[in-house]
């Protein structure tokens, strides 16, 4: 190990907020059981809010964002994990409240920890990441609830970003009809190379509708925008269908009636990947490099960065510019 090397930090007083590369040293480490060579991690959402100053991720300071990380075990007092072992980390307090993978090393617990998937390089499982395992979820908790590709078309909101994309991949994958809502109409083709049947626009989407119900249009909606669209979608699911969130670019709020949900049977599901439990974790990551590996995903919308030009793609996902996923190579080794 490095006596010393790269990290993203961020850092805040009263008066100041700095956010940039530093040289930092093992000792710099929260403690942990597990310390990881960090290959690559990801950009998703949580990063972005992490590296302002305004963010409300972030409670303490000097910090490394990064709530991704894949990577090879260099010290391990877990016998699960040997040194040589590659592995990855996503979720619990990864780059919100223990140091992330914007670094060339990481230490973190080891119950965080999870041996590479079958079928994933360090690289593909970054390139899926939080983003493409909140798809995974998504989809996982739609189909428990009883989804199936004969039911009707499936609409993905904000598909061009990292949950919506990977989802539209997945879903194609599985065999369902998916209605790709978005944005930028301009990536309308490479929606399509995903696998999305049509493209529409957000506009359309979530076009205010009069009354408490509209005509019942979709079986099921993958969901990581929120805000006020989905209070309007939740209107046109059709009878015991389901929507899943897991965001709230769109906003923290959703203005609905009560009538989609007692008239119609329509479920709501909660999605949290911070915290999903391990056995489902573990469940999905194996799905996630066998029948449920989004290639189409992983071949037409992944873009790699370094830590030397995060700082401009944690920008353009803040902006709502990016599309689909960017991995980040943490290693300065060639």
């Amino acid at each position: 190990m490095k006596q010393q090397f790269l990290a993203y930090q961020v850092n805040k007083t009263e008066n100041t907020f700095e956010a940039g590369l530093k040289q930092i040293t093992p000792s710099d480490l929260p403690k942990g059981d597990v310390t990881i060579a960090v290959q690559y991690s990801s950009v998703n959402y949580k990063d972005g809010l992490a590296s302002i100053p305004d963010g409300k991720i972030v409670s303490s300071y000097p910090f490394i964002p990064g709530v991704d990380l894949a990577g090879e075990v260099v010290d391990s007092d877990d016998s699960r994990f040997a040194v040589g072992d590659v592995v990855l980390c996503i979720g619990y307090g990864l780059g919100v409240s223990h140091y992330g993978g914007y670094a060339e090393y990481a230490s973190v617990p080891s119950e965080w920890v999870l041996p590479l998937p079958q079928g994933l390089s360090a690289f593909e499982a970054m390139a899926i990441g939080t983003a493409g395992f909140t798809a995974a979820q998504s989809i996982h908790s739609l189909l428990y609830h009883g989804l199936a590709p004969d039911q009707g078309p499936v609409l993905v909101t904000g598909s061009t970003g990292g949950v919506g994309s990977m989802a539209v991949s997945i879903l194609s994958k599985l065999g369902f009809e998916v209605v790709a809502s978005t944005g930028k109409l301009e990536a309308s083709d490479k929606l399509k190379a995903l696998g999305a049947s049509t493209v529409i626009s957000r506009e359309e989407a979530s076009q205010a509708k009069r009354g408490v119900l509209s005509k019942e249009h979709w079986a099921a909606v993958v969901d990581p925008v929120g805000g006020a669209a989905t209070g309007e979608i939740v209107k046109s699911i059709k009878y015991g269908g389901a929507i899943a969130l897991s965001g709230l670019t769109g906003g923290g709020k959703i203005e609905t009636s009560v009538y989609p949900y007692i008239l119609r049977g329509v479920s709501l599901l909660g999605i949290d990947s911070v915290y999903c439990p391990a056995p489902l974790r573990s469940e999905l990551w194996s799905k996630l490099g066998d029948e449920w590996k989004p290639e189409s995903a992983l071949e037409q919308l992944i873009s790699t960065t370094t830590l030397h030009d995060l700082p401009s793609v944690l920008d353009m996902i803040l902006k709502g510019q990016m599309l689909g996923r960017y991995v980040v190579k943490c290693s300065s080794e060639e």
